[in-house]
């Protein structure tokens, strides 16, 4: 069996193609059981094992399989899933196999391969990405020790080392941007669209700046009501942007939709009803939620996940230390699952000497009940029962180096008395 991760992410794609390579949270049960169906389709014998990660900055495919070449089955998986040119997407994609895919789950894990190093949002990630995969019989023993070993390097990582401790979030930077654009952002209204974890981090941060407003718009006003009754806002829903969008100075979206909710036209006419007073946008969705030909013009200020990406990055000199001792704790545990790996390989040939051993031994046992039936002497059952029990597992080794030659015999014959020593 074959561990492999397949994918894209932030550090070797742009938003431009991530978009087209996500998953929408949907999907995602359905995209790992059309996984598992496509190595099957190539192996046949039904074992493979599947889940799918994508977040706004990254897509990637977790496996275990017995295919011949599981990477390149994975990668084209990719393509096909989401009907794109593989020529053009292979560049961007990264085949990491056995320990390698094993050491990438527990960077991802652990915070270190994230656009905000050692942020902890991904780590729920993994976890809603593995329950999804499980649901859809996507796991087996080893994905599912994958991604358990997984959560404990991660809590490892971060309650010994300080690798969060200077990082600069991604709401922290939205709100670091408009005040390039805003001098007081306490004099701004200010939009949030959508209602997950990351537009909760962003309202958090936002209101601690005392906006003039706050508004969370979303497809389902109660849910937008509750968030917005946290920060003293109010909600609107997601049909009334159209009407709407020009009151607002900041906007920040994140939603799942797989379209655009905010076009060009859409703010042309925004900005014209504004007079042209100037529009700070944030879209951090994956797919986009905003038209990337809104970034034209010349009063909307439009940010993607990625230009905040290079804001966060500032202070890195400061995370050094904490980075090289996350990666030697991840390079240990790295270690001691692929000894796991190494002995999960070997069980099959244990479990087959097991049932070799017990058939020799009910043939023999066998025998010496028929001898003591016919009232044979016990010292002499005992007797026959041992040297048939020692010929018939000996058989076999004494062959295997009568049938050798050369450097193969020379092998057996230094290997044989170490399987065969035991214990006395």
């Amino acid at each position: 069996m074959q561990l492999l991760a397949v994918g894209l992410n932030h550090h070797t794609a742009p938003v431009s193609l991530r978009e087209q390579l996500a998953f929408a949270p949907e999907q995602l049960g359905q995209a790992v059981v059309a996984a598992r169906s496509w190595f099957e389709r190539i192996d046949h014998r039904g074992s493979d094992e599947a889940a799918i990660l994508s977040t706004c900055n990254r897509t990637e495919l977790y496996a275990a399989s017995q295919v011949p070449d599981p990477l390149d089955a994975g990668a084209h998986f990719l393509a096909d899933f989401h009907k794109l040119n593989y020529a053009e997407l292979r560049p961007h994609l990264y085949l990491l196999p056995q320990h390698d895919a094993v050491r990438h789950t527990f960077r991802v894990a652990s915070g270190l391969d994230s656009m905000v190093l050692g942020e902890t949002q991904i780590l729920g990630q993994i976890k809603d990405a593995i329950r999804t995969a499980d649901e859809a019989g996507g796991l087996g023993t080893y994905l599912h020790q994958l991604f358990q070993r997984s959560f404990s390097v991660a809590k490892e990582v971060r309650s010994t080392t300080e690798i969060g401790a200077h990082s600069v979030s991604m709401a922290a930077a939205a709100v670091r941007l408009s005040q390039r654009i805003f001098d007081k952002i306490s004099e701004q209204n200010v939009l949030f669209i959508g209602a997950g974890e990351m537009i909760e981090l962003c309202a958090t941060h936002f209101a601690a700046q005392n906006p003039k407003t706050i508004t969370i718009a979303n497809r389902t006003l109660e849910r937008g009501e509750l968030l917005a009754h946290r920060y003293g806002g109010r909600a609107i829903r997601l049909a009334d942007l159209q009407d709407k969008l020009h009151q607002y100075d900041i906007v920040i979206s994140c939603t799942a939709s797989s379209l655009p909710l905010i076009g060009l036209g859409m703010v042309e006419r925004a900005i014209k009803a504004r007079r042209h007073k100037p529009m700070f946008m944030v879209d951090l969705a994956v797919p986009r939620d905003i038209e990337p030909e809104v970034s034209r013009l010349n009063d909307a200020f439009l940010y993607t996940v990625d230009d905040l990406g290079k804001v966060v990055q500032t202070g890195m000199e400061n995370r050094q230390a904490a980075v090289a001792q996350a990666e030697a704790i991840i390079e240990t545990r790295v270690q001691s699952f692929m000894h796991w790996i190494d002995d999960r390989a070997v069980v099959p040939v244990i479990q087959s000497l097991h049932e070799n051993g017990e058939a020799l031994r009910q043939i023999e046992l066998e025998r010496a009940r028929k001898m003591l039936a016919k009232g044979e002497d016990i010292d002499v059952v005992l007797e026959a029962l041992s040297k048939g029990l020692t010929a018939k597992f000996m058989h076999g080794p004494q062959q295997a180096l009568h049938r050798a030659q050369g450097d193969e015999r020379a092998h057996l014959a230094e290997l044989l008395p170490q399987l065969f020593r035991g214990r006395r």
